[in-house]
C-alpha cells in the first residue's frame, strides 16, 4: 500500500510514518524576545483522523505537559493511523512568567475564535485556531483545577452529542460532566465547527500529579483507539463511568482558617461535615456541611478563606454509592501503571 502525503505545517513537509517538532511563532513582546509554540506532530503511515491534544492553554495550568510528553513516548505511535497534534504549552507567556493569563491580562481560553488584527490574546488563539483547531477533526485539551484548587480527574463535555460522548467513556475516567459551554472557549468554538472535543480536569495548579497524569494518559490512549488511531485491547473496562447529574459549590458562610475532612474523589452524604472554619486562634468553630449526597469533584486548597468563596465541588448522581464503588475501581485500575502499561479498555464481546 503506498503512503500517503506528506502533512503540510508551517512550511515544512512531515512525511507519513515520521514525525517532528515544528515551533509555531506568537506575537512577540519585542524583537528581542521572540514567542515560539512547540507543536509536536505524529504522521501516521495509514489514512485516518486528526486528532489535537493541547495543554497549559492557561499557563499555570502545567499538568498537561506531563501527559503530552508520555503520550508522545508510546510505542503505540509507530503503528498510528492519522495525525496526531500534540502542544504541551499553548500559553507559552504565561508558563514563562508563572501566572494564569496572557500578558495583557486577558484569559485566553475567553478569547476564541481570535482575530489576526485583535488584542494579544485574540491572535493568539487565532494562531491555534488556523494552525491546530482548523486542521484537526477531533480535540482533547488538558487542564488542572485554578486558584488553589485541586480536581478529581474527570471530562467535561457536551454529552449531548453522541460522538463527544462516546469520547468521553472512551477516555476511561470513572466521571463525565455534562458541562455547560462557557463564551470564547476552545470547546465553544469547536462545537460551533463541528468538531468533538473533551475538556479532561485534573490536579492542580503549578504541579505534576501522579494519578492525573497516569489518568490522563490512559485517557488519551483510549480516545486514540476509539477513533482506531491505534489498535484496542480486547479487555474489559477496569471499573464504570458515570455521568454527573449535576454539580454545584459548597461556599464559605464566613471567614477565617479552613480545616477539610473530605478529599478530591470521597462521597460525602447530605448533612455531613465537609470541613470547620475558626478564627485565628483556633477559637469559635463552625462546621460546613454538605447539601446533598455526591462525591468531592474538587476543593480549595487555601487555609485561609473569606465569606463567599468556594470550597468543595460536589457531584451530584443518581446512585452515589456506585459512584465511590466506580471511584475505587478507578484507583486501584491506575495502581503500578508504567510507561507502556496504558491500554485502551474496550468491554468483551
Amino acid at each position: 500500500m503506498p503512503l500517503r502525503g506528506a502533512f503540510s505545517f508551517q512550511g515544512q513537509a512531515i512525511p507519513a510514518g515520521s514525525r517532528a517538532t515544528v515551533p509555531v511563532p506568537l506575537p512577540g513582546q519585542s524583537r528581542f524576545t521572540p514567542t515560539l509554540m512547540p507543536v509536536h506532530i505524529v504522521h501516521g503511515k495509514r489514512n485516518g483522523p486528526t486528532l489535537f491534544v493541547t495543554a497549559a492553554i492557561h499557563g499555570d495550568e502545567i499538568g498537561g505537559i506531563d501527559i503530552v510528553r508520555r503520550l508522545l513516548r508510546h510505542t503505540a505511535l509507530k503503528r498510528l493511523k492519522g495525525t496526531l497534534i500534540a502542544v504541551p504549552v499553548v500559553n507559552m507567556y504565561g508558563f514563562l512568567q508563572h501566572m494564569r493569563y496572557l500578558p495583557d491580562r486577558r484569559d485566553l481560553n475567553r478569547s476564541f475564535p481570535g482575530r489576526e488584527q485583535g488584542s494579544l490574546a485574540a491572535r493568539v488563539a487565532h494562531v491555534l485556531r488556523t494552525e491546530i483547531i482548523d486542521r484537526s477533526d477531533y480535540g482533547v485539551d488538558l487542564h488542572t483545577g485554578a486558584n488553589h484548587r485541586t480536581n478529581f480527574p474527570h471530562i467535561r463535555a457536551n454529552l449531548n452529542d453522541p460522538e463527544t460522548k462516546k469520547l468521553a467513556h472512551a477516555f476511561n475516567t470513572a466521571v463525565i460532566v455534562n458541562a455547560n459551554l462557557r463564551d470564547g472557549s476552545l470547546r465553544q468554538y469547536a462545537l460551533e465547527a463541528g468538531k468533538p472535543v473533551l475538556l479532561y480536569e485534573a490536579g492542580e495548579a503549578f504541579r505534576f500529579d501522579p494519578t492525573a497524569t497516569k489518568a490522563g494518559v490512559r485517557g488519551l490512549v483510549g480516545v486514540l483507539a476509539e477513533l482506531g488511531m491505534i489498535a484496542k485491547r480486547r479487555k474489559p473496562k477496569p471499573h464504570a463511568t458515570l455521568e454527573a447529574l449535576s454539580s454545584h459549590w459548597v461556599r464559605a458562610s464566613r471567614s477565617g482558617i479552613v480545616t477539610p475532612t473530605v478529599k478530591p474523589g470521597d462521597r460525602v452524604l447530605g448533612g455531613q461535615r465537609l470541613a470547620s472554619i475558626s478564627d485565628l486562634t483556633g477559637e469559635d468553630h463552625m462546621d460546613v456541611l454538605a447539601e446533598d449526597d455526591g462525591m468531592v469533584l474538587g476543593m480549595n486548597q487555601m487555609p485561609n478563606v473569606n465569606e463567599g468563596d468556594a470550597l468543595f465541588h460536589i457531584a451530584m448522581f443518581k446512585s452515589p454509592a456506585r459512584a465511590e464503588v466506580a471511584v475505587d475501581a478507578f484507583h486501584l485500575s491506575l495502581e503500578g501503571l508504567g510507561e507502556e502499561d496504558y491500554p485502551a479498555h474496550v468491554p468483551e464481546d
